[in-house]
């Protein structure tokens, strides 16, 4: 009993977490103490004061502003592109388990193909043949991030479609897709979740590689990577426009990435008990 009030208790404040990140992302436009994008040649590269609290970058641009507004670009990316990766993966994974045969050959042969290559590799590689911006950047993510759901899914409706309450659905006269959407899919959710949420910070790493490479979001669009990018000369004179935006991509990635272990730790407890 203890063990389970504070898993729950952990669940809930990383969920809390989690909403205020998405909170802080919706209302950064209001939260921004500065114009983001406004320059200032007077105030290039000042260290942290009241006017600026995160201090400015080499155009004279408020970072504390410009990391708020990165998270918008970044978090929501992230989590819009694990829904799409998510959604496409689980569904290929379901009717490649289901239904095997040619269906299953072609999915896992075209899921080991993407496989073959390090995702960062083919990402880099897919984000330089169609350029920079923030829908090329996710494309280039997407391509192999499907993979995984597509295996998990797969795996789990093999093991579940011999269920005694799979046979009975089907001689109740359901049909496939009922069988898989209502009785397969509701089973199946909780691994899938947990990937899910773990793979946001994995997508967030990736997208701000990307930009940070000059191939992902580009400027004046603000995003951490870019950020990261674009002040790493001037580490030594102005640490804080390469501190700000990476420790903002550290505690973000470690929130979802507690928030996944959080939700599989608790998903044991219940099965177990």
């Amino acid at each position: 009993m203890k063990q389970k009030t504070a898993l729950r208790t952990r669940l809930i404040v990383f969920l809390v977490l989690a909403g205020l990140l998405a909170a802080v992302s919706l209302l950064a436009p209001l939260l921004c103490p500065n114009d983001p994008n406004a320059t200032n040649a007077a105030a290039m590269n000042c260290a942290p004061c009241a006017q600026y609290p995160f201090g400015t970058d080499r155009y004279g641009r408020c970072i504390c502003s410009r990391v708020l507004m990165g998270a918008r670009t970044s978090v929501f990316s992230a989590v819009s592109l694990v829904g799409i990766t998510f959604a496409a993966g689980t569904a290929l994974g379901l009717l490649a388990g289901w239904f095997g045969g040619v269906v299953d050959a072609v999915v896992m042969c075209l899921a080991d193909v993407m496989l073959a290559f390090p995702q960062m590799v083919l990402a880099i590689a897919v984000a330089g043949i169609l350029g920079g911006g923030m829908g090329n950047a996710m494309l280039a993510m997407g391509v192999t991030g499907w993979t995984l759901y597509a295996r998990l899914a797969r795996a789990q409706v093999l093991s579940l479609k011999e269920e005694p309450y799979v046979h009975a659905a089907r001689l109740s006269g359901c049909g496939a897709w009922a069988i898989m959407t209502r009785t397969l899919l509701p089973n199946m959710l909780g691994p899938l979740a947990v990937n899910a949420a773990t793979q946001i910070g994995t997508m967030m790493i990736g997208i701000a590689g990307l930009s940070f490479l000059g191939i992902g979001v580009t400027e004046p669009q603000a995003e951490w990577g870019s950020m990261i990018n674009a002040s790493r000369a001037y580490m030594q004179l102005a640490p804080w426009a390469v501190l700000a935006p990476a420790a903002a991509i550290l505690v973000t990635v470690m929130i979802f990435n507690y928030l996944g272990d959080c939700v599989r730790d608790a998903l044991d407890v219940e099965a177990e008990s």
